[in-house]
């Protein structure tokens, strides 16, 4: 195995870590409308991913970074293809962090409604898009021989990315309903089991499609095999969450959410963005890479950096492992 051969693995897990943790406080934002009833449970809800939620998007600046120095011609066209639902992704994580840190910086009912409501939008917005981004890039886009995306905003609105969309907002969604089972007590706890099980069922029906679709047009053994684990794993999930067993079932739907972008990336390899115009003109792990002596410095910084940011990231999980329920909570607005 070659060096860009290792990176686009390594592109591959940066990304599913950031949908394995990303992914539930996208759920747990869209569940502030869903799931609480009112202000107070909407509080603890934010608060279960409080102190975690901007670590988690330290992944996405990861991958974007290392695809952006270890596959530059990737990065080019896929950042000036994509560049308005990317653009959409970036003002939303914006406003998001913006809420979550103003919200209860006045009492106003209408100033934290106000908040509220951009927590709900710029969750479920980048949860949908996502899954179309992702979606686009394993169908394959209009790239031509300077490998350019020559296509438009609406070429990427098709029925298999828009499908790949609602999979990621069911299942992050779903993905959220579990962590907020396992993070809180009470009858916010009762209710979110609840839910996660409705959304579970939505979620498997629309994943199954999903993915059936992928291997039918795409898949080999490899991929299938990630299917099938994603798929076992969703169904385990569920059970798991039926039987109150929350820490099973949210590792269980990390395991769906990993295993159904393994195999999207094992249906992309070798092609890295494949051209819906001529295969001749995909970018692939060779053509798209930088030169070895660049991966290989990036190899070294890797192996030194990454066992210390998972220390820190898993020590701060450790430190705001306990539930928390509305008795927590101040009665105080801010």
């Amino acid at each position: 195995m070659q060096l860009h051969d290792v990176w686009f693995v390594l592109i591959a897990v940066l990304w599913t870590g950031y949908f394995f943790l990303e992914g539930f406080d996208f759920g747990v934002g869209v569940l502030t409308k869903l799931l609480a009833r009112d202000r107070t449970e909407k509080r603890v809800l934010i608060n279960t991913i409080g102190p975690v939620w901007d670590g988690n998007e330290v992944w996405l600046l990861t991958a974007g970074g290392a695809t952006f120095a270890a596959f530059p011609e990737w990065y080019a066209t896929l950042f000036s293809g994509f560049y308005l639902p990317l653009l959409l992704i970036l003002i939303c994580l914006i406003i998001r962090g913006v809420a979550f840190e103003y919200r209860a910086k006045r009492p106003e009912e209408r100033w934290q409604t106000n908040w509220e409501q951009a927590i709900f939008w710029t969750s479920l917005i980048p949860a949908f898009l996502w899954g179309v981004a992702f979606a686009n890039i394993v169908r394959g886009v209009k790239i031509d021989q300077d490998m350019e995306y020559v296509g438009t905003f609406l070429d990427l609105l098709n029925v298999y990315s828009l499908l790949g969309g609602l999979v990621t907002l069911t299942l992050f969604t779903f993905h959220g309903a579990v962590f907020t089972s396992l993070k809180t007590v009470g009858e916010i706890r009762d209710r979110s089991r609840a839910l996660a099980l409705r959304l579970g069922v939505v979620t498997a029906v629309l994943a199954l499609v999903f993915l059936i679709w992928t291997q039918v047009s795409r898949g080999d053994t490899a991929s299938l095999v990630a299917m099938a684990v994603a798929v076992l794993a969703l169904v385990a999930a569920l059970g798991f969450t039926r039987a109150g067993r929350e820490g099973w079932a949210f590792a269980l739907s990390g395991i769906t959410i990993a295993a159904a972008l393994a195999m999207l990336f094992l249906t992309l390899f070798p092609n890295v963005m494949p051209s819906s115009l001529d295969a001749a003109w995909s970018l692939t792990v060779t053509n798209a890479s930088s030169s070895p002596y660049t991966l290989k410095i990036m190899t070294w910084l890797a192996v030194i950096a990454t066992p210390l940011v998972l220390l820190y990231q898993g020590w701060t999980y450790w430190v705001f492992r306990k539930r928390i329920g509305t008795h927590h909570i101040a009665d105080a607005a801010h």
